[in-house]
């Protein structure tokens, strides 16, 4: 939700810009860190806040700039991601023998200054609310200005009427009352300002809370984060500790994920982009398909089948060029920030809760079985939910904020108004 208003706020571009130099200092910072809980500042708090933002303001701008192919180009960027991973999983080994842990993390963190080259390109469509307000305080502030050089000008015809040394007595405590009144006044505005603020943020925040498939997307986002992600991390650990790996030429299964995770977010951004298809019910099947595919881990006895799985749960959790696209149809452009932003919230809940989820599991009965049981039911919990909830009323949802995009925001706030006898006449003719 922070990142989602420091877009709104400032815009794609200065966040960008911001979040490029927080995820290098950080990566920069970390290769002198001392201490593991220095890394859990430099890497994990300025790197992580930074990557967030970088994020909600990609997402952002691209479903802005992009209507008729938005699935496509959430596809393409979000696949970015995938191909780095790839790249930089097979790469950081070679790295850390060359350059040792501190090289490798000085050379990725000046690598991550190209973020900073690409947000100068992120040029906004509309100037963001910052700005506005900035305009207006501009605006406000001449007319006080031109108020001023009007008080002034009266007040110098009276003082030539009447006697200056009255004039200087008299007019010495005013000035001093107007300061503390201005000053005054000034603080109350800007109380006045931040609570309006707040309170209209809370507004926006229970009317979004309080739609039916907007809460289900995000109880299937945070399950899908809490179950989904954790079988990442401990699949090679399955694999060792069942003797799998022995005799076979091993294809790290991290990278099957991620190049699968790419192939999948792109062809599903083109699904979503094919009118017929329901982006809410495709993310519905994306989470049944993952969460099958996590029942089915415990059963597997071949390398081979790690690798099956471990494809499909990439291919499937390119279900991320889906969730932007989805928020889209349910809320809207114009709300689509400030909504994607509740919806990362649970989604990073998930990812958070996860893993050490599963290790206390596996430290409690030494083995991954239930654990994968219990990450797959997670999961197909959240399709299940999603599915159900966005079958009767997703598409009647849909309606509004497809004329939104075309229409723009004026036709939608007089399409209630009651129609004249005219019109009224005309339909019916």
């Amino acid at each position: 939700p922070i990142c989602s208003v420091c877009v709104v706020n400032f815009g794609a571009r200065p966040v960008t810009i911001f979040s490029g130099v927080m995820i290098s200092g950080g990566l920069m910072l970390s290769a002198f860190a001392p201490s593991v809980h220095f890394l859990m500042f430099s890497y994990g708090a300025i790197v992580g806040i930074g990557c967030g933002l970088l994020y909600a303001a990609t997402v952002t701008i691209t479903c802005q700039y992009f209507d008729k192919r938005r699935g496509l180009a959430l596809g393409i960027v979000t696949m970015g991601t995938s191909v780095g991973g790839f790249l930089y999983a097979t790469g950081q080994n070679e790295l850390i023998e060359l350059f040792g842990l501190d090289g490798c993390l000085l050379l990725i963190g000046s690598f991550a200054l190209n973020i900073v080259a690409c947000g100068g390109l992120m040029r906004p469509l509309h100037l963001p609310a910052y700005y506005l307000k900035q305009r207006a305080a501009l605006v406000e502030l001449s007319k006080d200005k031109l108020r001023e050089m009007a008080l002034e000008r009266t007040g110098s015809i009276r003082k030539s009427l009447a006697d200056p040394l009255i004039a200087a007595e008299a007019g010495a405590p005013l000035t001093h009352k107007r300061k503390k009144t201005l000053s005054c006044s000034t603080l109350a505005e800007l109380f006045k300002t931040l609570q309006r603020c707040c309170s209209e943020y809370t507004r926006s925040l229970v009317a979004r809370l309080s739609e039916r498939v907007f809460v289900a997307m995000c109880a299937a986002l945070f399950l899908y984060s809490l179950g989904a992600f954790p079988p990442l991390l401990f699949l090679e650990d399955v694999a060792q500790s069942q003797g799998l790996m022995e005799g076979v030429s091993v294809i790290p299964l991290v990278s099957i994920f991620a190049v699968a995770g790419g192939v999948g977010k792109l062809l599903l951004g083109v699904l979503t982009d094919v009118r017929w298809i329901n982006s809410a019910v495709l993310y519905a099947f994306t989470l049944v398909g993952s969460g099958a595919a996590l029942l089915a881990i415990p059963g597997t006895r071949s390398y081979a089948g790690l690798q099956v799985i471990s494809s499909v749960l990439g291919f499937f959790s390119g279900n991320w060029s889906i969730t932007p696209y989805m928020t889209t149809k349910v809320v809207g452009v114009e709300r689509l920030t400030e909504a994607y932003g509740i919806l990362m919230f649970f989604g990073g809940m998930g990812i958070m809760l996860g893993p050490p989820v599963v290790g206390w599991i596996y430290d409690w009965l030494l083995s991954y079985e239930l654990a994968f049981y219990s990450s797959g039911s997670c999961v197909l919990l959240g399709g299940v939910v999603l599915l159900f909830s966005a079958l009767p009323c997703c598409t009647a949802r849909q309606e509004p904020a497809t004329q939104l995009e075309s229409e723009g925001p004026f036709p939608s706030l007089f399409s209630c108004l009651p129609k004249t006898s005219s019109e009224q006449e005309a339909d019916f003719g």
